[in-house]
Order: C-alpha cells, then structure tokens, then sequence
C-alpha cells in the first residue's frame, strides 16, 4: 500500500461538510438512518501517518432521525439519557493499514461507558480550496452493539424479534481543514 500524500499537522473537522451518521434494524425488516448535527473533533496527522490519531465529541441532544418524537425518546433516559450524558467521544489509540485502507482503533465513551472500537477507514484525497486552506477527506465505518454501552431498552416482538436491533452501523463522512498555523509553519 502507497501511504497517502498528506500534510503533517492538524486538522478541524468542518461540521458543515461532515456527517455522523448511523443505521439501526428496526422491526426487523427495515433500518432508520439518523445522524446528530453538533459535533467537533481534530485530525492529527504525524510524518508517519500511522502515528496520527483523531479526537471528536458529539453532542448526543443533535440527534435526528425524522422523526421528533423518536428523537425525544432516544435523547431520554431509555437511551442516551443527555441530561446526565450530553456528550459521546472518541479518542484514537492506534492507526494501521488494511488492505487498501486503514484502521482506526479507540476509545467509544456514550453513558460513562467506554469500550474499544474499529473503524475502517479511507482515506479520499486531500486539495486546496477556493479560500487558500488545504482539506482532506475520509470515510470511516464501523459497527457496535448499544448494549455494551449501556442502551439495553428492547420492545420484543410477537412471533420472536425486537423493535430495534442491538447492532448499530456508524458511517462518517469527514472533511477536514489543515489549520492556517500550520500552514504558515510549514512554508
């Protein structure tokens, strides 16, 4: 694998071209999609990009589904309980390649519980802007299970099933801007 062309440095997620998105069985049948619309975080990337790590938060009262008042419910304390837990993050601990991507291993923390997880990651390309800054892409993915954090609440189905499925897909779509110091101290 050829390790990308990519500036050392940090990097801000730009929320506004990002998403933090997720996907749940529900009924058995089908899956809804959400995501949450406030979240921050910072790309650091080393010489070696295998040394780099990513830090982010999500403020887990953003969630949207669209559907108010499922909204309601999963930011309730059935769920993420957000008056208590406001926030989820992550922190990396290791970055390695795999296959023609990478993976991005850390700590998850929803409800004071933190676990391991693994994200696949692809890296998408890095350019300039129409504003003089430098950005890079990537799309992460992974999967947990809500009940190792915590979020355990289940309706059972007659006939067998559960309303809402234990697995929970995450996609994140992550554009990132090289910060302006950075740039000045690399010129």
């Amino acid at each position: 694998m050829t390790t990308p062309e990519i500036p050392a440095g940090t990097w801000t997620i730009d929320p506004s071209h990002s998403e933090v998105g997720f996907t749940v069985r529900h009924l058995m049948v089908s899956k809804v999609r959400g995501l949450f619309e406030t979240f921050e975080g910072a790309i650091t990337i080393a010489d070696d990009p295998l040394a780099s790590s990513v830090t982010a938060e999500v403020d887990l009262s953003s969630i949207n589904t669209r559907d108010a008042q499922r909204d309601g419910h999963l930011k309730g304390g059935d769920f993420f309980d957000v008056e208590t837990h406001p926030k989820m993050t992550f922190t990396s601990t290791s970055v390695t390649e795999a296959g023609d991507g990478y993976r991005v291993a850390g700590d998850l923390t929803i409800k004071d519980v933190t676990k391991s997880v693994t994200l696949d990651l692809e890296f998408n390309g890095v350019g300039g802007d129409p504003w003089g800054g430098t950005r890079a892409g990537f799309t992460a993915t992974g999967e947990i299970s809500r009940k190792d954090f915590g979020i355990d609440f289940q309706i059972p189905l007659e006939g067998g099933g559960v309303v809402i499925g234990d697995k929970i897909s995450i996609v994140l779509e992550v554009e990132a801007v090289l910060q302006a110091a950075e740039v000045a101290a690399s010129a």
